[in-house]
């Protein structure tokens, strides 16, 4: 799907908590986690902030060289909030906008990280992999904090891992991405395997805890950073 055409990619949600909940079940069972994603030139990061209250959704999306980890542009898309929070429906509250922001980049992504879960969600549809199956962009959902699932504890260094667990299935891992800080949630979104989620996160870390993407454009939700195209 080309960059001008994501805006487009997801229906208005029309207030039916049960039709949304159905509609993740069916977008679930089209989720790829294989590796099939290209070579990777332009990597994006996504990040979903709130204005006036909550009233209106401030997306960043940011594009980097894959291989210089430079900025090559950066996007906020407001847009008024559609829905309230409703647990486990997240994604049809911030994707409008994060779309939005896609789009008025100035090339589609070859890989997208989410701030957020991808399969590692009760219904194994969280943004990550929403936006992965609407689009056919390949995603990686990178969260903060666990939704649901437990595991063992993590070692203290960099790149340790331990897999996340729900009801017996791996849905993620639980990924330490800097000696001795708090670790990472990483769960493939789409078109990318279990195996090689973790891995392209650490490839994207530098001296900060978030991958590149992510970091970049959760300054940008959140107000910290200026935005430049």
């Amino acid at each position: 799907m080309s960059a001008s055409n994501l805006a487009n990619a997801m229906p208005p949600w029309d207030g039916n908590v049960a039709k949304a909940r159905l509609l993740q079940s069916e977008l679930e069972a089209q989720v790829r986690l294989v590796d099939d994603y290209p070579p990777l030139r332009h990597v994006a990061g996504v990040d979903v902030g709130f204005e006036d209250g909550g009233a209106i959704t401030r997306a960043a999306a940011v594009m980097i060289d894959a291989q210089t980890l430079a900025p090559i542009a950066e996007v906020v898309a407001r847009q008024p909030t559609r829905m309230p929070y409703i647990p486990g429906l997240l994604s049809f509250r911030e994707l409008p906008a994060v779309l939005q922001a896609l789009s008025e980049l100035p090339a589609s992504p070859d890989l997208v990280f989410v701030d957020g879960h991808g399969v590692a969600h009760p219904r194994r549809l969280g943004i990550a992999a929403h936006l992965g199956v609407v689009t056919g962009l390949p995603a990686i959902g990178v969260a903060k904090s666990i939704l649901v699932g437990v595991h063992e504890e993590v070692g203290p260094h960099r790149g340790d891992r331990q897999p996340l667990e729900d009801k017996g299935e791996v849905i993620g891992c639980v990924l330490r991405s800097k000696d001795r800080i708090r670790p990472l949630i990483i769960s493939p979104g789409h078109r990318v395997s279990m195996a090689t989620a973790p891995e392209l996160v650490l490839a994207f870390v530098t001296k900060y805890r978030l991958p590149e993407p992510t970091r970049l454009a959760d300054r940008l939700a959140s107000r910290r950073g200026t935005v430049r195209r």
